[in-house]
């Protein structure tokens, strides 16, 4: 059974390298701060480490995770 949750939801790393959009329950997008360069991709969670890495975002399962924003993702695309 699947929460409803509204999606888009954004979360960062507290390191400010990784954002992330979580697009549904199965996608996201990931976005990678390395350096001066960054690096954006879809992910489609097909395998059961990914679903459980949307959930853990979505719920916050992991000290490092923390809200981000549109606004916020909107800088770094």
């Amino acid at each position: 059974m699947e929460i409803k949750n509204d999606y888009p939801i954004y979360r960062k790393l507290s390191n400010n390298r990784s954002f992330y959009k979580v697009v549904d329950s199965k996608n996201f997008e990931e976005i990678q701060i390395i350096g001066t360069k960054r690096r954006h991709q879809l992910i489609e969670a097909k395998q059961y480490p990914e679903l459980l890495f949307i959930q853990d975002l979505i719920a916050f399962n992991h000290l490092g995770i923390l809200e981000s924003s549109e606004k916020e993702w909107l800088l770094y695309i």
